[in-house]
């Protein structure tokens, strides 16, 4: 009998183990994964069941914001704007888990579970006070969101515009379209906001694709100013050197021509200067220029622009999913047809909008690309506030000296070639890209990037206008002088 009980016993006891270490192994190994399981309906009662924290644009518009409402979930989710700040916020909802935007990379922080609020959780405990999520001071100027957002809606363009501040890399404007809105899926009914979110990501225009991060382009003529920039880097070319150009370019090895879109890139006698050939946008020279400085060289330069890496713009691992862009690229190792191509931005170069506003931000700050940010500062429900964004050095991508060449250039492309760039009293620097897309080239990706003013700069903006019939510089060049135009009025 008592060996039978002590069989038994040590049954029981072997049993409480594994009991034990199975449920350590859920508490301690799958905890994050459970509680974020969209299916895990206690942990959503609790996330919405305490204040979520405010979004907020640099002159404190509100952009998100959580309400009390008489539900079992208490706090409603709302965006005043919906689908403005939607490529900025992104979505919260109780039908999935928020994966983009500041919603996603500020989540801890914003549901007040971060470690960074654990005084506030203590002094909670103490004074009885409900525990309230972080807010979020972002970078983004409302009226250049609007007037970025409107001209982009105005011809219900598929497109892209990003506002930098060249100085600091604070993101001004990010803009998207077509958008959508998200208070569809902040929806306390879960059918309802089931149905909205699988609607939007089954919807051919892909709404919730924020364009200006996730989506690359052929970035056409717009990035002749990368090509200019190793050129003059290398020692060997000044802004009226003659290089070759002409009005047919066959390129290496095969039977293909390349134009010129203007007589005036054509040069004289198959000459042009540096100069008047990023001016006119010369495809004969800008070619022929990029094979004699070799993949290598033009590859380097674009790489300390931001080429061939993603680029984080907010938050960590440890608050949520951080906001990143897509990493542009530029190819190497390529046959020289390949790289005449990809000299003038066609063949397989591709940026993101987002990339594009960094290189011209780099010019207008004597080539010193600045890390891109969109939060200014966190704070806390006490009114503290976490220490401010600081300006960060990514990389110094080139000299002042070829800064100001490339100035004096992207000035003659607005002056020379572009006048409808112009805008009175300012002197705009800029360069256009048209770039050929689809079966047999029959669409185009119409680009435009610069800065203003061009002897003393404010903003950097790019921007591009997908699917179009028309040169970059009509199909995006009003709306990047629209929302130039906002920003010095201020």
């Amino acid at each position: 009998m008592n060996k039978t009980l002590r069989q038994l016993f040590t049954a029981v006891i072997v049993l409480f183990v594994i009991l034990g270490i199975s449920s350590s192994i859920i508490m301690v190994n799958r905890a994050n994964s459970l509680s974020h399981d969209a299916r895990n309906t206690r942990a959503l009662y609790q996330t919405y069941g305490a204040p979520r924290g405010a979004i907020l644009a640099s002159d404190g518009t509100i952009i998100a914001k959580s309400d009390p409402v008489n539900d079992s979930f208490s706090y409603q989710r709302s965006y005043p704007e919906g689908s403005m700040y939607a490529p900025i916020t992104g979505y919260f909802s109780i039908a999935q888990n928020a994966d983009r935007g500041i919603e996603a990379s500020e989540n801890s922080l914003l549901t007040g579970e971060s470690n960074a609020l654990f005084w506030q959780h203590i002094k909670a405990l103490f004074t009885g006070q409900e525990n309230k999520g972080a807010s979020i001071e972002t970078s983004i100027d409302p009226k250049l969101q609007k007037a970025a957002m409107d001209a982009l809606n105005a011809n219900n363009e598929d497109g892209a515009a990003v506002a930098i501040e060249p100085s600091t890399g604070r993101i001004l404007a990010m803009a998207s379209t077509p958008s959508y809105d998200p208070n569809t899926l902040a929806s306390h009914d879960t059918g309802a906001a089931s149905k909205a979110y699988t609607e939007l990501v089954t919807n051919s225009s892909n709404p919730m694709l924020n364009r200006a991060t996730s989506q690359l382009y052929p970035p056409g003529s717009t990035f002749k100013t990368v090509v200019m920039a190793a050129a003059l880097e290398s020692g060997k070319y000044q802004l009226d050197t003659q290089i070759p150009a002409g009005a047919l370019y066959t390129l290496p090895g095969t039977q293909t021509q390349l134009t010129n879109a203007e007589t005036q890139g054509n040069g004289t006698d198959g000459k042009i200067s540096l100069k008047e050939a990023l001016a006119w946008s010369s495809n004969t020279a800008f070619s022929q220029l990029g094979v004699a400085l070799g993949d290598q060289t033009v590859s380097d330069m674009a790489k300390k622009l931001g080429f061939d890496k993603s680029i984080t713009i907010d938050g960590t691992d440890t608050n949520g999913i951080p906001m990143t862009a897509v990493a542009s690229r530029f190819p190497t190792d390529v046959s020289q047809d390949k790289l005449a191509l990809a000299s003038i931005g066609q063949g397989d170069t591709v940026e993101t909008p987002l990339q594009n506003a960094m290189i011209a931000a780099a010019i207008a700050n004597d080539g010193k690309l600045m890390k891109p940010t969109i939060v200014d500062r966190v704070r806390f429900s006490d009114l503290s506030v976490m220490p401010d964004t600081k300006p960060q050095v990514m990389s110094n991508a080139f000299s002042a000296d070829t800064a100001n060449k490339l100035t004096e250039a992207m000035e003659a492309v607005v002056d020379e070639a572009n006048p409808n760039l112009q805008i009175s009293g300012v002197k705009v620097a800029a360069k256009t890209g048209t770039a050929q897309i689809g079966e047999n080239n029959s669409s185009i990706d119409g680009w435009v990037m610069g800065f203003a003013p061009a002897d003393n700069p404010k903003i950097a903006v790019a921007v591009v206008v997908h699917n179009v019939d028309l040169y970059g510089s009509f199909a995006a060049g009003p709306i990047m002088t629209a929302i130039m135009k906002e920003a010095l009025q201020q």
